[in-house]
């Protein structure tokens, strides 16, 4: 979760007003706050682009109807955040992503405007590589190659383990942020760009050894709203076999399988769920260590979905993907769930849904 003070904890479940800015920044340089009257930013880890945006603005003059005017789709940005107006001239807010601008359109007469954005993976996805691309050394700094060739000014924060990685060469056409992907899998890492613009290497957090960030509670003084509670075996394994080949580097071929060994865990390999593998193969493993890494992120995945939830609540506008949040149901049951997706309205009012992709009973 964004770091916030426990004041705007508390107040966010309470009477409050909220605080919403957008902040253009122009094709050209000049950089002015924007009028808005709603609009609201989805993030979701299953995206490529993790952060999307859409904006409504009243002022019909700023459609866009040439390349140089400043709501330009041709290289304009937006910086959203919302907040909270603690009504004595103090404010805190927290920021919800910075948005490349990909279209602009609304009724030329009456209005209104509406914005639409992707967050800054998308401008290492849209650069295709021209000529064939090798990426060696380690993965972070494969990775932080790779996204400051589309974005040479980019921030990388990585918080994985470094490792080594086999010489891997990508094919014109291809995706950099395919090939960004996979570069992090080699340790067990995923990348995307966080709520301040930062390009972020980080592991899945695991729901059981971390703890929870905010807790939802149903009563007086609590955010629980209402929830959706079920369970799919739908793409869930509970064994990943990963295995890396480089024939670039003429290291022999490396493999290792991560399995559901948790006592207890209903997924457990070998248990009465059975034994269900799922298999990954990446030029860039080269060790038996770095299979081991890959596997473990994507068997968290893998067991994850066995159970989600769609709890809405009072927003929230400080939550991240892979935060571990406590649900308190109105029978007292609690439950902790990992976060995959959910949408922070930029408007007073307007609906909070978190979708969540694994929850534990009893927590």
């Amino acid at each position: 979760m964004y770091p916030v003070t426990a004041r705007f904890l508390a107040a966010i479940v309470e009477d409050h007003v909220p605080v919403t800015e957008v902040t253009l920044f122009r094709a050209d340089g000049v950089v002015e706050a924007l009028d808005h009257i709603g609009g609201s930013v989805s993030v979701d880890r299953g995206s490529a682009a993790r952060r999307t945006c859409s904006v409504t603005v009243a002022d019909i003059g700023l459609i866009p109807r040439n390349p140089t005017d400043k709501l330009s789709i041709y290289g304009a940005q937006l910086r959203l955040t919302r907040g909270v107006d603690y009504g004595n001239g103090e404010r805190e807010l927290v920021p919800l992503g910075v948005f490349r601008i990909d279209e602009v359109g609304g009724d030329v007469d009456e209005g209104p405007v509406t914005i639409a954005g992707k967050s800054l993976e998308c401008i290492v996805a849209d650069d295709k590589f021209t000529a064939p691309y090798k990426a060696s050394g380690t993965a972070v700094g494969a990775v932080t190659a790779l996204i400051q060739r589309s974005l040479p000014d980019a921030a990388v924060l990585s918080t994985a383990t470094d490792a080594a990685i086999g010489p891997t060469t990508f094919d014109i056409e291809g995706d950099p942020w395919a090939a960004v992907t996979e570069l992090a899998a080699a340790i067990g890492a995923e990348v995307y760009c966080n709520a301040d613009g930062v390009f972020t290497i980080a592991e899945l957090p695991d729901l059981l050894a971390v703890d929870p960030v905010w807790t939802i509670a149903a009563g007086d003084g609590g955010a629980y709203v209402s929830a959706n509670r079920g369970m799919s075996a739908d793409k869930v394994y509970n064994g990943v076999l990963a295995r890396g080949e480089n024939t670039e580097s003429n290291v022999a071929p490396v493999s290792a399988l991560v399995v559901d060994t948790l006592t207890g865990s209903p997924t457990l390999w070998g248990g009465p769920f059975g034994k269900r593998p799922m298999f990954y193969s990446s030029s860039t493993l080269i060790t038996s260590g770095a299979c081991t890494a890959a596997a473990t992120l994507k068997l968290r995945a893998g067991i994850a979905p066995n159970a989600s939830a769609d709890i809405s609540s009072l927003p929230n506008p400080a939550l991240e993907p892979g935060d571990v949040i406590r649900v308190v149901y109105p029978d007292g049951t609690k439950e902790l769930h990992q976060v995959q997706s959910f949408s922070v309205p930029i408007d007073v009012g307007g609906s909070f849904t978190i979708q969540t992709i694994s929850a534990k009973e009893g927590a």
